[in-house]
Protein backbone atom coordinates (compact mmCIF):
# COMPACT_ATOMS: atom_id res chain seq x y z
CA UNK A 1 0.00 0.00 0.00
CA UNK A 2 2.95 2.47 0.56
CA UNK A 3 4.47 1.68 -2.41
CA UNK A 4 1.10 2.35 -4.21
CA UNK A 5 0.83 5.72 -2.53
CA UNK A 6 4.51 6.33 -3.30
CA UNK A 7 3.67 5.65 -7.43
CA UNK A 8 0.42 7.95 -6.88
CA UNK A 9 2.49 10.48 -5.64
CA UNK A 10 4.64 10.58 -8.46
CA UNK A 11 1.81 11.25 -10.89
CA UNK A 12 0.85 13.84 -9.14
CA UNK A 13 3.84 15.12 -8.89
CA UNK A 14 4.38 14.97 -12.68
CA UNK A 15 1.04 16.39 -13.70
CA UNK A 16 1.95 19.19 -11.51
CA UNK A 17 5.10 19.91 -13.07
CA UNK A 18 3.31 19.90 -16.39
CA UNK A 19 5.16 16.28 -17.35
CA UNK A 20 2.69 13.94 -19.43
CA UNK A 21 4.15 10.56 -17.59
CA UNK A 22 5.67 9.98 -13.94
CA UNK A 23 8.65 8.50 -15.82
CA UNK A 24 10.45 11.68 -16.33
CA UNK A 25 11.49 11.26 -12.43
CA UNK A 26 13.23 7.81 -13.59
CA UNK A 27 15.11 9.98 -16.03
CA UNK A 28 15.65 12.73 -13.21
CA UNK A 29 17.31 10.59 -10.90
CA UNK A 30 19.20 8.77 -13.67
CA UNK A 31 21.05 12.59 -14.26
CA UNK A 32 20.98 13.13 -10.80
CA UNK A 33 23.55 10.15 -10.13
CA UNK A 34 25.62 10.18 -13.28
CA UNK A 35 25.00 13.95 -14.98
CA UNK A 36 24.51 12.63 -18.79
CA UNK A 37 22.82 16.11 -19.71
CA UNK A 38 24.97 19.52 -20.04
CA UNK A 39 24.49 22.42 -21.48
CA UNK A 40 24.48 22.49 -25.19
CA UNK A 41 24.25 19.11 -25.86
CA UNK A 42 22.44 17.52 -28.67
CA UNK A 43 19.88 14.48 -27.65
CA UNK A 44 18.26 11.73 -29.59
CA UNK A 45 14.88 10.26 -27.75
CA UNK A 46 13.84 6.59 -29.62
CA UNK A 47 10.07 6.46 -28.74
CA UNK A 48 9.94 9.49 -27.35
CA UNK A 49 5.86 8.99 -27.02
CA UNK A 50 4.27 11.01 -24.69
CA UNK A 51 7.37 13.42 -24.31
CA UNK A 52 7.85 13.66 -20.60
CA UNK A 53 11.80 12.35 -21.30
CA UNK A 54 11.86 15.04 -24.52
CA UNK A 55 10.51 17.85 -22.51
CA UNK A 56 13.04 16.73 -19.16
CA UNK A 57 15.86 16.75 -21.84
CA UNK A 58 15.32 19.98 -23.54
CA UNK A 59 14.93 21.52 -20.00
CA UNK A 60 18.73 20.44 -19.30
CA UNK A 61 20.16 21.25 -22.49
CA UNK A 62 18.97 24.40 -22.65
CA UNK A 63 18.31 26.84 -26.25
CA UNK A 64 21.92 26.10 -27.34
CA UNK A 65 20.95 22.33 -27.32
CA UNK A 66 18.64 20.58 -29.47
CA UNK A 67 16.50 17.21 -28.90
CA UNK A 68 15.43 15.25 -31.92
CA UNK A 69 12.39 12.53 -30.78
CA UNK A 70 10.65 9.57 -32.54
CA UNK A 71 8.06 7.63 -32.16
CA UNK A 72 5.19 5.54 -33.90
CA UNK A 73 2.84 8.29 -32.53
CA UNK A 74 2.67 11.92 -33.25
CA UNK A 75 3.68 13.92 -29.80
CA UNK A 76 2.63 17.45 -29.39
CA UNK A 77 5.32 19.15 -27.75
CA UNK A 78 5.96 22.83 -29.13
CA UNK A 79 9.44 23.84 -27.59
CA UNK A 80 12.30 25.61 -29.66
CA UNK A 81 14.82 23.30 -29.15
CA UNK A 82 12.40 20.19 -29.97
CA UNK A 83 12.25 18.47 -32.90
CA UNK A 84 9.70 15.16 -33.41
CA UNK A 85 9.25 12.82 -36.09
CA UNK A 86 6.33 10.06 -36.71
CA UNK A 87 8.58 6.89 -37.90
CA UNK A 88 10.21 3.42 -37.06
CA UNK A 89 12.87 3.15 -35.36
CA UNK A 90 13.73 0.10 -37.47
CA UNK A 91 13.12 1.94 -41.17
CA UNK A 92 14.73 5.11 -40.46
CA UNK A 93 17.73 5.75 -42.47
CA UNK A 94 20.99 7.31 -41.52
CA UNK A 95 19.68 11.06 -42.63
CA UNK A 96 16.63 10.95 -40.50
CA UNK A 97 18.51 12.84 -37.09
CA UNK A 98 20.75 14.99 -39.47
CA UNK A 99 21.61 18.03 -37.80
CA UNK A 100 24.16 19.13 -40.30
CA UNK A 101 26.67 17.10 -39.11
CA UNK A 102 26.33 17.63 -35.22
CA UNK A 103 27.37 14.60 -33.51
CA UNK A 104 24.88 14.02 -30.62
CA UNK A 105 26.03 13.53 -26.77
CA UNK A 106 23.05 11.11 -25.92
CA UNK A 107 20.81 8.39 -26.99
CA UNK A 108 18.04 7.90 -24.83
CA UNK A 109 15.25 4.97 -25.50
CA UNK A 110 12.35 4.01 -22.97
CA UNK A 111 11.02 2.15 -25.53
CA UNK A 112 8.81 -1.03 -24.42
CA UNK A 113 7.75 -3.88 -26.84
CA UNK A 114 4.06 -4.57 -27.53
CA UNK A 115 3.95 -6.85 -24.86
CA UNK A 116 2.13 -10.18 -24.87
CA UNK A 117 1.90 -11.35 -21.48
CA UNK A 118 4.92 -14.27 -22.02
CA UNK A 119 7.98 -12.79 -19.91
CA UNK A 120 10.19 -14.75 -21.78
CA UNK A 121 8.54 -13.42 -25.43
CA UNK A 122 8.23 -9.95 -23.94
CA UNK A 123 12.15 -10.07 -22.79
CA UNK A 124 13.03 -11.12 -26.35
CA UNK A 125 11.57 -8.25 -27.49
CA UNK A 126 12.44 -5.42 -24.98
CA UNK A 127 16.43 -6.84 -25.91
CA UNK A 128 16.04 -6.15 -29.26
CA UNK A 129 14.62 -2.84 -29.48
CA UNK A 130 17.58 -2.33 -26.89
CA UNK A 131 19.71 -3.54 -29.55
CA UNK A 132 18.71 -1.46 -31.94
CA UNK A 133 18.75 1.51 -30.25
CA UNK A 134 22.59 0.99 -29.25
CA UNK A 135 23.11 0.44 -33.19
CA UNK A 136 21.30 3.86 -33.30
CA UNK A 137 23.80 5.29 -30.23
CA UNK A 138 26.59 3.67 -32.27
CA UNK A 139 25.75 5.61 -35.70
CA UNK A 140 25.18 9.29 -33.92
CA UNK A 141 27.17 9.60 -30.92
CA UNK A 142 30.05 11.66 -30.40
CA UNK A 143 33.30 10.41 -28.71
CA UNK A 144 32.78 10.63 -25.05
CA UNK A 145 28.85 10.32 -25.26
CA UNK A 146 26.73 8.80 -23.34
CA UNK A 147 23.49 5.91 -24.17
CA UNK A 148 20.11 5.13 -21.90
CA UNK A 149 17.96 2.35 -22.31
CA UNK A 150 15.02 0.67 -20.63
CA UNK A 151 14.94 -2.83 -21.03
CA UNK A 152 12.85 -6.09 -19.04
CA UNK A 153 15.07 -8.31 -17.41
CA UNK A 154 15.68 -12.11 -18.39
CA UNK A 155 18.22 -14.46 -19.84
CA UNK A 156 19.76 -12.24 -22.87
CA UNK A 157 20.26 -9.26 -20.28
CA UNK A 158 24.23 -9.76 -19.43
CA UNK A 159 24.96 -10.89 -23.09
CA UNK A 160 23.15 -7.44 -24.07
CA UNK A 161 25.42 -5.26 -21.67
CA UNK A 162 28.54 -7.02 -22.03
CA UNK A 163 27.63 -5.89 -26.12
CA UNK A 164 27.51 -2.43 -24.65
CA UNK A 165 30.21 -2.69 -22.81
CA UNK A 166 32.33 -3.01 -25.53
CA UNK A 167 31.73 0.29 -26.71
CA UNK A 168 31.53 2.34 -23.00
CA UNK A 169 33.80 3.25 -20.48
CA UNK A 170 31.31 2.87 -17.52
CA UNK A 171 28.18 0.58 -17.95
CA UNK A 172 25.49 0.40 -14.79
CA UNK A 173 21.94 -1.44 -14.52
CA UNK A 174 19.80 0.45 -12.68
CA UNK A 175 16.31 0.69 -11.43
CA UNK A 176 15.34 3.99 -10.31
CA UNK A 177 12.82 4.61 -7.33
CA UNK A 178 9.70 5.34 -8.78
CA UNK A 179 9.78 1.58 -10.69
CA UNK A 180 7.20 -0.22 -9.53
CA UNK A 181 8.32 -3.25 -7.42
CA UNK A 182 7.17 -5.93 -9.26
CA UNK A 183 7.76 -4.19 -12.77
CA UNK A 184 10.88 -6.14 -14.49
CA UNK A 185 12.05 -3.15 -16.22
CA UNK A 186 15.60 -1.62 -15.73
CA UNK A 187 17.61 1.00 -17.47
CA UNK A 188 20.93 0.24 -19.16
CA UNK A 189 23.37 3.89 -18.69
CA UNK A 190 26.35 3.75 -20.46
CA UNK A 191 28.91 6.43 -20.32
CA UNK A 192 31.87 7.68 -22.57
CA UNK A 193 31.52 6.04 -25.76
CA UNK A 194 34.58 4.82 -27.52
CA UNK A 195 33.89 4.25 -30.98
CA UNK A 196 35.51 1.41 -32.95
CA UNK A 197 37.29 2.44 -35.91
CA UNK A 198 37.30 -0.15 -38.60
CA UNK A 199 39.69 -0.06 -41.32
CA UNK A 200 38.47 1.02 -45.15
Amino acid sequence: MNRRRNLDHFSKKAKAQGYAARSVFKLEEINQRFKVFKRGDYIIDLGCAPGSWLKYAAQQVGHSGKCVGIDRVSVDLSLPNVETMVGDIYEIDAHAFDQGGKAFNLVMSDMAPDTCGNRQTDHIRSVQLCERALEIARMFLAPGGHFICKVFEGGDLNSFVNDVKTTFGAVKRVKPKSTRSESVELFIVARNFRPVHTPG
